[in-house]
């Protein structure tokens, strides 16, 4: 009678394919789900960006009589343009970010739909688009 005295170690090859694709299936279920979340807290956070810039610009407008101009843009709320006698800022804290995929807000006075546009092209940099790429605006 023989008898067994060896004592296996580590795993087979198999075992290890079926952990990777377990593993794999797990990942192509999560990702998504992970990605989108990335999505859409990036686009909270430009709206809560522009959101903090229309409280700066109606400050510097009660201040200054106007809101900044086109040329004058978003700098202004930090640097005291020529001319504005009554500038009371900075108002804000930091010169003006980026939105979250790096390009700058686009700011226009008088706006096409309101006193000022603020406005962030999504993540394209592109006008119009859907989804992440969809623009993000004041008005």
């Amino acid at each position: 009678m023989m008898s067994k005295n060896r004592t296996s170690f580590g795993f087979t090859l198999l075992e290890l394919l079926v952990v990777m694709v377990i593993i794999g299936l797990l990942a192509s279920y999560v990702a998504p789900r992970y990605f989108s979340q990335i999505g859409r807290s990036e686009i909270r956070t430009t709206q809560a960006q522009i959101e903090a810039f229309g409280k700066a610009l109606d400050a510097y407008r009660l201040d200054v009589g106007s809101y900044p101009s086109t040329e004058q843009g978003l700098a202004a709320l930090n640097t005291k343009p020529e001319g504005a006698t009554r500038w009371g800022g900075p108002y804000l804290q930091k010169a003006a970010p980026m939105d979250p995929w790096g390009q700058p807000f686009h700011y226009k006075a008088p706006g096409e739909h309101g006193d000022y546009d603020l406005f962030s092209y999504g993540k394209d940099g592109q006008p119009g688009g859907t989804g992440e790429a969809a623009d993000i605006t004041s008005w």
